[in-house]
């Protein structure tokens, strides 16, 4: 009786762990969550570095302090369950020192599904904020290549050489 409770508990425990393993297409299954995030380009900008943003939507909001950056991308985590319906993501930045925001754009955004590939999912959207453009959903290819050289240059190996002495 053991050992047929123990074979019905693996054969269960195997069935939920390979669910997403059953058909031919890979399963991701990991990695998709609920959210907003922007790409915030600072060129046309006085000095940002230390400055607060605040990124809001769906009465949640994060923020956090800007750092040496060109181009800065800030996420805000949602709930699984979120409304996908249309609503308002607000972004701000108020420089160091200051009580004001130099940047305070808002717009009304409806959440795009993601698949994670095994019939589970979230909502989420990117948006991007340039200040010739403001905060949009539409990704300027400009901000799109300057994102993909800032990646480049973090994953490139520092050149600073290091000199040792005898």
């Amino acid at each position: 009786m053991i050992r047929l409770r123990v074979l019905v508990g693996v054969s269960a425990l195997l069935a939920t762990v390979s669910a997403c393993t059953s058909s031919s297409q890979p399963c991701a299954g990991v990695g998709v969550t609920s959210g907003v995030g922007v790409m915030f380009l600072r060129e046309g900008y006085s000095d940002l570095v230390g400055a607060s943003y605040e990124l809001c939507a769906r009465g949640t909001c994060a923020t956090g302090e800007l750092q040496q950056e060109d181009i800065t991308r800030v996420n805000l985590g949602l709930p699984d369950d979120v409304d996908p319906d249309g609503g308002t993501v607000r972004f701000r930045v108020t420089p160091k020192g200051s009580t004001s925001p130099e940047i305070d754009a808002s717009t009304d955004v409806k959440l795009v599904r993601q698949s994670d590939g095994c019939g589970g999912g979230a909502y989420s959207r990117g948006l991007a904020f340039t200040k010739k453009g403001g905060l949009t959903t539409k990704i300027p290819p400009s901000l799109t290549a300057a994102w993909r050289r800032h990646l480049k240059e973090l994953a490139a190996p520092s050149t600073g050489a290091t000199t040792e002495s005898p």
